[in-house]
């Protein structure tokens, strides 16, 4: 399929609740940039290669929920950053002199849009925090934090080696953690009523809630924590951080 300008997009297999689209066509249009930018729903990861082979002028992708860690494998080559945080959310594509694909590189601007958005709330006394989930997105909010210098522990559904579950989170452990990072999709447009499990009732004025979901842009996760005092924070500037550093890779490095 053969289209007028440049090609970039995002992959993912639920993108209805996406910003990505509109505030990358906007950026072109106001800066005058022959290109645009296309949703491509993917039930399977094997499918990038379609996409690939039918966009001849596809110049990049963005990577989401739930390909960040198996997109890994069709990667030509790794940066550093997708490397250091163990998934890619930033694809730029190499081409030959007669536009064929010759490498796929993978980035990962998710971590660097995490760090800058949190790192101003963060109080000298947020010295630990819990990260709920442990996909694509909840390795490079753990590799930020750590930059930060913050623990972490991992919260998951299912009990592992490496995690603690929901129903173990005590008054304790939430006292201990005064940050608490929501990294599922839990809560996303159109499921907005639902929420991680968390005990909501022990945490305090002292916390820092930050959910990665931005729409809606009050999830039930940061009502339920405002409720009891605790600043809260939504993804949206993390997702504008990353979209900045995504178009830096494909157009610059």
């Amino acid at each position: 399929m053969e289209e007028q300008g440049l090609i970039y997009g995002l992959i993912g297999k639920w993108l209805g609740h996406s910003f990505s689209m509109d505030f990358f066509n906007q950026k072109f249009i106001a800066e005058e940039i022959d290109a645009q930018y296309i949703n491509f729903e993917l039930e399977d990861i094997g499918d990038l290669m379609s996409i690939l082979s039918e966009y001849s002028n596809l110049n990049g992708l963005n990577v989401t929920t739930p390909f960040k860690e198996k997109v890994i494998p069709f990667m030509d080559e790794l940066d550093e950053s997708a490397m250091k945080v163990g998934a890619v959310n930033v694809i730029k594509i190499i081409k030959g002199e007669k536009a064929d694909v010759l490498r796929l590189v993978g980035y990962n601007s998710d971590m660097m849009g995490f760090k800058n958005s949190i790192e101003p709330l963060i109080s000298n006394d947020m010295t630990s925090a819990l990260v709920l989930g442990t996909g694509g997105a909840s390795k490079a909010v753990v590799a930020a934090l750590r930059e930060l210098g913050v623990d972490v522990a991992l919260v998951s559904r299912q009990k592992k080696a490496s995690t603690i579950t929901y129903e173990e989170l005590t008054r304790q452990m939430i006292h201990d953690h005064k940050i608490i990072v929501n990294t599922t999709p839990l809560g996303t447009y159109p499921r907005v009523n639902e929420c991680p499990a968390i005990p909501y009732r022990f945490l305090t004025p002292s916390h820092l809630c930050y959910d990665l979901v931005y729409n809606p842009s009050e999830t039930a996760f940061m009502k339920q924590a405002a409720q009891r005092g605790a600043q809260v924070k939504n993804g949206l500037e993390m997702l504008l951080l990353q979209a900045f550093e995504s178009y830096r890779i494909w157009t610059e490095i």
